[in-house]
C-alpha cells in the first residue's frame, strides 16, 4: 500500500484524468475516488484536496511551464495520465511550501512507474528537473519566497 501522500497524489492524478475526460466538479470526483478506493484515512483526503485545489488554482501558470520543457510534445499530445502527473509535480515544485522539490520529482516518477507508459518516468523526470533547475534554484521551499 502506498504512503498516504502518494495515495493522495494518485487520487489527484485520477481526478485530473476523470475531470479532463468526463467533466464534472473536481472536488466531487476526488471525494468519490477516495471513498471508492480507501487509501489511508482523512490525511489522504486533506493532502489530496489541497493539492488538487493548488493544481487548479495555478493551472494557467503550470501548463506553460510544462510546454516550455516538453519541447517535442505539444501539451494536447501528452497522455492525460502523464500530463496529470506533470501538473501535480509542477505545482509541488513551484507553488507548494509543504513539499521539497526533490520529493515532488521522486513522487512523480514513482506514480508514473505504476500508472503511466514505460517511458513516462524518464520523460516526467526530465521535464520536472528542468523546471526545478530553471525556476527554483533560489526558492526557499519553506516559505515559497525567492531568495
Amino acid at each position: 500500500m502506498p504512503s498516504p501522500r502518494r495515495a493522495a497524489r494518485i487520487a489527484v492524478m485520477q481526478t485530473l484524468f476523470a475531470y479532463e475526460t468526463h467533466g464534472g466538479v473536481p472536488q466531487d470526483i476526488l471525494q468519490y475516488i477516495i471513498n471508492e478506493y480507501p487509501t489511508g484515512g482523512p490525511d489522504v483526503f486533506t493532502f489530496a484536496s489541497a493539492t488538487l485545489e493548488g493544481v487548479l488554482k495555478y493551472r494557467e501558470e503550470i501548463l506553460p511551464l510544462i510546454r516550455e520543457f516538453a519541447i517535442e510534445w505539444p501539451l494536447e499530445k501528452i497522455a492525460p495520465v502523464d500530463r496529470g502527473i506533470l501538473e501535480i509535480g509542477t505545482y509541488e515544485i513551484m507553488f507548494s511550501t509543504e513539499v521539497p522539490p526533490i520529493v515532488a520529482i521522486n513522487e512523480a516518477i514513482e506514480v508514473a512507474k505504476d500508472y503511466a507508459d514505460v517511458n513516462a518516468p524518464k520523460f516526467i523526470n526530465g521535464v520536472l528537473s528542468k523546471i526545478l533547475e530553471k525556476y527554483c534554484v533560489h526558492r526557499d521551499h519553506k516559505t515559497g519566497n525567492t531568495k
